[in-house]
C-alpha cells in the first residue's frame, strides 16, 4: 500500500507563486505611465498581430505581461464584462475599478483551486477628465489588486526599471517625453549596455483624454520616429546654432587690420573714463 502524499499548504502556496512569478519574469516589460493629456503604454513587441496593450471600453485600456493565451482569455472577459454592463445599465457604469475587482476574483479562485496559476499580470487602467481623476489598478497573479499612481513596470526586470523610472519621471510630462523615457527605459539591461529600439520595435498605445468617446488610440511606427526624434533633432539645431554664435563672436572680435588692437584693460579704462 502506498503512502499519501502530503505538502503543506504554505509550501503549496509559495510553490504555485514562484511558478508564476518565473514565468511573468520571462516575458519582455510593460511600462505605463501618466503624462499630461492621459496615460501611455510601451512595451518592447515587434508582432503587428499579437498585441499586448488593447482596448477594452470607451475610456479603459489593458495592458499584460506572461503567457499570451492566457490573458488573451482575460482581455475577452473583460471586453464582454464591459458590454454587457453598459448595455444592461449604463456606459457611464462601467470603470476600471469593477473589471479590476472581476479579474482579482478570476485570478484569486485560479491560484488557490486550479493545479497550476496563471502566469499573468495585468493592468486595467481608466482616464479622467483631469489627471486627478485617472486609475490605474495592477493585478498579480494571485488576484491582489493595487492602485497605482504615476508609472507601473511589469515582467522582466520590472524591480530595477521601476527605480530607473522612478528617478526620471515628474507630473505633467508630455507626450514626447513620456515615449521617450519608456523607451529609454524599456532599452536598459542589467549589464549596463543599453540597447536603442527602433520604432518597428515597439507596440505604444495611449489613452488620450482630450478625445470625445473612445480614448484608446494606437501610436504607429511613423509617429513614433517622430516623437523619439525630436529630441535629437532639438539638440542638432542647438548644436548648429550655437556653433554659429562662436563663428559670429570669433569674427567680431578679430582686429581690423591696420588698426591697433585694443585690450580689454584700455577698454575698461575708456569706459570709466566715460562714466
Amino acid at each position: 500500500m502506498s503512502m499519501p502524499f502530503y505538502v503543506s499548504p504554505e509550501q503549496l502556496m509559495k510553490d504555485r507563486a514562484d511558478y508564476a512569478r518565473k514565468g511573468i519574469a520571462r516575458g519582455r516589460s510593460v511600462v505605463v505611465l501618466q503624462y499630461d493629456d492621459g496615460i501611455a503604454f510601451a512595451t518592447e513587441n515587434p508582432s503587428r498581430a499579437l498585441h499586448k496593450i488593447s482596448e477594452i471600453y470607451d475610456r479603459i485600456a489593458f495592458a499584460a505581461v506572461g503567457k499570451y493565451n492566457e490573458f488573451e482569455n482575460l482581455r475577452v472577459a473583460g471586453v464582454r464584462y464591459a458590454d454587457l454592463r453598459g448595455y444592461s445599465y449604463d456606459r457611464a457604469d462601467v470603470n476600471a475599478r469593477g473589471l479590476a475587482n472581476a479579474y482579482a476574483q478570476t485570478l484569486g479562485t485560479v491560484f488557490t483551486t486550479e493545479s497550476k496559476p496563471l502566469e499573468v499580470e495585468l493592468v486595467v487602467a481608466e482616464v479622467g477628465v483631469t489627471p486627478e481623476t485617472d486609475q490605474i489598478y495592477r493585478l498579480s497573479y494571485d488576484g491582489s489588486v493595487a492602485d497605482e499612481h504615476g508609472h507601473v513596470v511589469m515582467g522582466g526586470q520590472a524591480e530595477t526599471l521601476s527605480v530607473a523610472l522612478g528617478e526620471s519621471w515628474e507630473p505633467g510630462m508630455d507626450l514626447a517625453g513620456v515615449v521617450r523615457l519608456a523607451v529609454r527605459v524599456l532599452g536598459s539591461t542589467a549589464d549596463g549596455e543599453d540597447r536603442t529600439l527602433s520604432p518597428q520595435q515597439l507596440e505604444v498605445a495611449v489613452l488620450d483624454r482630450t478625445r470625445p468617446r473612445r480614448a484608446f488610440r494606437r501610436l504607429p511606427a511613423p509617429l513614433l520616429a517622430e516623437l523619439l526624434g525630436r529630441d535629437q533633432a532639438a539638440g542638432e539645431a542647438d548644436g548648429r546654432h550655437g556653433a554659429a554664435e562662436d563663428a559670429a563672436q570669433e569674427l567680431a572680435e578679430r582686429p581690423v587690420p591696420g588698426e591697433p588692437a585694443t585690450t580689454d584693460a584700455g577698454a575698461d579704462e575708456a569706459t570709466d573714463e566715460q562714466v
